[in-house]
């Protein structure tokens, strides 16, 4: 099913501008990784230091997530969000013209400073231009071009490698950017930053300073950013040790046990299309969350506590991956349903910071857990993890709810 099909046409020309924006945002995070052996000899560097570059680009950008999201409810989210784009195309095609380890970190660092842009912006013009009716699909739409961006990104980049080479792969893959950040300008008057009803009521002047550091600090935010962070390290555990873990279990080739992954990875995609579409449907997504993260959670569990055979470990990874997806539509919406008009930006640039903190913290916990104890115990550390952040699900829904009421 088309998940544009019954919206109307200016809300799917916004949803498609920004989601071609966002889907750039999520390959420029991943045309590294493929290139990490070849990169390896060009530079001279250990794998370990061409990780400090992917290091360097998450910190850059949680550590301006936030801010830039009082840059986007100050200033607006248009121009940023082109500027943010044009920044980091620049910045990743510069790696290819500038082939020098140092001109990689110092350009990862530009680029994960740009990277910050895009979670701010995109969700204060989506919450600005797209009906509430269709919000739900708007937000699925939008995290479905990530997903589909981190799953093209490996397999463009080894396209292009074998074709034109590494350097000219990333100046193409960065002109890329440049051409969507112009058509984003040929059309920025049809992305619209003030609520659609603005003309209407008295747009309330947006938290600023204290106000604004006091609402981020208030309960259903933070419980918010603390979702986020649950949400990444339960995906983390799946997409960082998943395979080696699988690996160790069922004693199988690499390419084998990344059946599994794959099979989650293509089903959360589409679960976040099924998503949008329930979270349309119901307003009480905290719910929808809650009993998606009770099925991973039992899914998971299932994984680590029965010998199965590895299809049918593929299959449970499918079904989790799908619930897991299906997450995310109901995510955006609650966290919208608990931010004041004209605190988008800052609120959304904050709670997403919350990935950059389950990212950081997911590999080397569970690295150490997989080193030191039984692989099943990653699966049970994962399942552990779905439960616990149920709690952030039910408590910020709950205060979302009497908010509205």
């Amino acid at each position: 099913m088309d998940a544009t099909a019954s919206l109307p046409r200016s809300d799917t020309k916004v949803i498609g501008l920004i989601s071609t924006a966002h889907f750039l945002s999520h390959v420029y995070m991943l045309v590294l990784p493929p290139l990490f052996p070849l990169l390896k000899d060009v530079y001279g560097v250990s794998f370990a230091a061409l990780g400090l570059a992917l290091t360097v680009f998450n910190v850059a950008t949680g550590l301006t997530q936030a801010p830039m999201g009082f840059l986007v409810d100050r200033f607006g989210a248009r121009a940023i969000l082109i500027a943010g784009l044009i920044v980091e195309a620049i910045a990743i095609a510069a790696i290819g013209i500038f082939p020098s380890y140092w001109a990689l970190i110092a350009l990862m660092a530009v680029a994960g400073l740009a990277n910050s842009v895009y979670h701010p912006a995109d969700y204060t013009i989506l919450s600005a231009s797209v009906g509430q009716r269709r919000m739900g699909r708007a937000f699925s739409i939008h995290t479905f071009a990530g997903y589909f961006g981190f799953a093209v990104a490996p397999l463009t980049m080894v396209f292009l490698l074998d074709i034109v080479g590494w350097q000219m792969a990333l100046v193409i893959v960065g002109a890329a950017g440049l051409a969507v950040a112009l058509v984003l300008a040929a059309f920025a008057s049809v992305l619209r930053e003030d609520a659609p009803d603005a003309a209407a009521k008295p747009a309330p002047t947006a938290a600023a300073g204290p106000q604004g550091m006091k609402l981020l600090l208030s309960l259903p935010i933070v419980m918010g950013f603390l979702f986020f962070v649950g949400i990444a390290m339960t995906n983390g555990g799946f997409t960082s040790f998943g395979v080696s873990a699988l690996v160790s279990i069922y004693d199988v080739a690499i390419v084998d046990a990344s059946a599994p992954l794959t099979s989650y990875l293509f089903a959360s995609a589409a679960g976040v299309l099924a998503g949008g579409w329930l979270a349309d449907r119901t307003e009480r997504h905290s719910l929808v969350a809650a009993g998606c993260f009770i099925l991973v959670g039992l899914l998971v569990a299932c994984v680590a506590a029965f010998d199965l055979t590895l299809m049918a470990v593929t299959v449970l990874f499918g079904l989790a991956g799908f619930f897991s997806g299906m997450v995310a539509p109901s995510r955006d919406m609650m966290i919208r349903s608990v931010t004041p008009a004209g605190s988008t930006g800052k609120v959304f640039g904050f709670v997403s910071t919350g990935f950059n903190l389950g990212g950081a913290i997911t590999p080397l916990a569970f690295g150490l857990l997989l080193d030191r104890a039984d692989p099943n115990m990653l699966f049970w550390a994962i399942s552990a993890l779905s439960i616990v952040t149920i709690l952030t699900v039910l408590s910020a829904g709950s205060i979302g709810r009497r908010k509205a009421v």
